[in-house]
């Protein structure tokens, strides 16, 4: 198929803002060239592709940045402008209509999930995000009603935020595994990863840390500057040693050498993209059962599973990590959780969306 990619508007491929998406647009990118699929993406202005994926096609378009649905109030009304990135992303994406078969929306947004109504072409969303915007779910549920088909999900966990959609179109998600190293490495240090932002719950962690008496090795974007001082002022200093926002390659070769990764989100994450980046390299996850990651990890073969915000337990379990096998740790995802594996549920749903357009037709 000759499909279009439409990226998230919320930072541009390569700066992490866009957290998770910007790591499965990649994956996805990768897994769909390898069946011979053809792919353009149309991203914010300086972003950049995997350089595996450099046969894809990469529109960049400008405009200026909103503030992400996920940070709104939830019943906060939608009011997207003419100039702004997703606007201006999704025109070009249309631009492309006459030689593609579908566009693929990434993005968690308002208009390219209402235009889906105005034109009679496939436009197929994968959904990021759970229910964290009134506005959202409702034009969801109304576009649903016509086309029923054109929503995937990345975990049932998800999907249940969204009680309207029935038989859900489940994809997962999958990673360019032979971008992960395995690593045995049993004695190493604790990690977290991820946006830092309050809905991933960094605090939980640290406490974690602080009560073994340890340092906490932090990865990502932080987004909310406030949020993170206010963490490092109630610990001791030096508990915490950020490791800033690392592309895949470097983030693995040191997440690799950690002997678990601490996953601690307050909100339903839709799957939980580092918990297998770190089963990738071997290292086994403690982790809320909340969202994604239950359903990623096997309590005692991959990891262990806590209950939501339980972080006495989930210091425990951690004090019992070397009970997990690495080697099941990245078998599991070889098994599950592959670019290939990925690519292939969503080239099925996607031929579904554009089977189901020509019916109509």
């Amino acid at each position: 198929m000759n499909l279009v990619l439409l990226s998230t508007p919320i930072g541009f491929l390569g700066s992490g803002k866009g957290g998770g998406v910007e790591l499965t647009l990649n994956s996805l990118v990768s897994g769909l060239l390898s069946m011979g699929h053809n792919i353009k993406v149309v991203a914010p202005q300086h972003s950049k592709l995997n350089e595996s994926n450099n046969s894809a096609d990469l529109y960049c378009v400008d405009g200026f940045e909103q503030e992400s649905w996920q940070h709104k109030d939830y019943f906060a009304k939608d009011i997207t402008s003419k100039g702004s990135l997703v606007h201006t992303m999704f025109e070009k994406a249309v631009s492309f209509v006459n030689n593609s078969d579908v566009i693929l929306n990434f993005s968690y947004d308002f208009l390219p999930i209402n235009e889906t109504l105005k034109f009679d072409i496939p436009i197929a969303h994968l959904i990021s995000m759970g229910d964290e915007s009134f506005e959202i779910s409702n034009v969801i549920s109304k576009v649903y009603k016509r086309y029923p088909n054109n929503f995937a999900f990345h975990s049932l966990s998800q999907a249940r935020d969204f009680p309207f959609i029935q038989n859900p179109n489940i994809v997962g998600n999958g990673f360019e595994l032979s971008n992960y190293k395995f690593q045995d490495c049993k004695d190493g240090p604790l990690a977290w990863v991820g946006r830092v932002a309050p809905e991933k719950g960094l605090e939980d962690a640290v406490h974690v840390a602080n009560e073994l008496g340890e340092k906490l090795k932090v990865w990502g974007f932080i987004q909310d500057q406030k949020y993170a001082a206010n963490i490092e002022k109630n610990y001791p200093k030096g508990l915490i040693s950020w490791q800033g926002f690392l592309e895949t390659n470097e983030l693995q070769l040191e997440l690799g050498k950690c002997r678990a990764l601490i996953n601690t989100p307050k909100w339903n994450e839709a799957y939980g993209n580092v918990v297998v980046e770190a089963m990738s390299c071997g290292v086994p996850v403690v982790a809320y059962e909340r969202g994604g990651p239950s359903e990623l990890i096997n309590h005692g073969e991959t990891g262990f599973l806590v209950p939501p915000d339980d972080k006495k337990s989930l210091t425990l379990v951690v004090k019992r990590i070397n009970e997990i096998s690495r080697k099941k740790c990245r078998e599991w995802v070889e098994e599950n959780a592959s670019s290939k594996i990925f690519a292939n549920k969503v080239s099925n749903w996607l031929e579904r969306v554009v089977n189901g357009y020509k019916i109509k037709n």
